[in-house]
């Protein structure tokens, strides 16, 4: 039977081994997820809005030059470093002179106010799938509050592999109300031919850089 000492010695090789072999199997295991930057891919990206023409209809236009970029953690959904920005001449609503209408001083001014921007100041997330993102939009100089309701719609790998990577994407869905004549854009809003309040619609693409 041997001495209790003997046993306990037979017994000490084979928990360090597992303990090294936990260890091991630690290191090799995947790493916890980190915060990661992403940047809006623009070839997937639609920054569009609505707005009522005389009441006959809801105009839609979009703005076709956007870029932006912010800090993503998978793991915690922590969201942090949201900024966007918007060339205000690329405005675009299938209609050449009220494109150039939009660009002049009744609405953008694109020449004294050439970008709009968002700045995030917080998020809040509802779900997995859902939450706010809050920020600070700024057009034509003027800086109000918007809040965005968000929708992640998936996120993982891309299935078209780009430069002989696989890019890493998320895809979100976001909407928001605004109202032009907070920013100073009063030009038909008494009378009601072009709408004082614009909904904000934006599908989105973010490919983890």
């Amino acid at each position: 039977m041997g001495y209790p000492w003997m046993r306990t010695a037979r017994l000490k090789p084979l928990w360090m081994m597992t303990v090294l072999a936990g260890g091991l199997a630690l290191l090799s295991g995947p790493a916890l997820a980190a915060p990661e930057t992403y940047r809006i891919d623009p070839r997937h990206t639609t920054l569009a809005f609505l707005v009522h023409h005389i009441g006959y209809q809801n105009t839609l236009g979009q703005f076709l030059e956007v870029e932006g970029s912010f800090v993503y953690d998978e793991e915690t959904q922590d969201l942090s470093d949201l900024t966007v920005n918007v060339t205000a001449a690329s405005v675009f609503s299938n209609d050449e002179a009220r494109d150039k209408h939009l660009r002049g001083r009744d609405f953008l001014d694109v020449e004294v106010y050439p970008a709009i921007t968002f700045r995030m100041t917080g998020a809040k997330a509802d779900s997995t799938e859902s939450g706010q993102v809050m920020g600070d939009l700024t057009i034509l100089g003027v800086t109000r509050p918007v809040t965005l309701d968000v929708t992640l719609n998936k996120i993982g790998p891309y299935p078209f592999p780009q430069g002989g990577a696989v890019p890493y994407v998320i895809g979100i869905s976001a909407r928001t109300m605004v109202k032009r004549s907070e920013f100073g854009m009063t030009y038909a809003v008494e009378n009601e031919w072009v709408g004082d309040e614009i909904q904000v619609i934006i599908e989105a693409e973010a490919i983890r850089q």
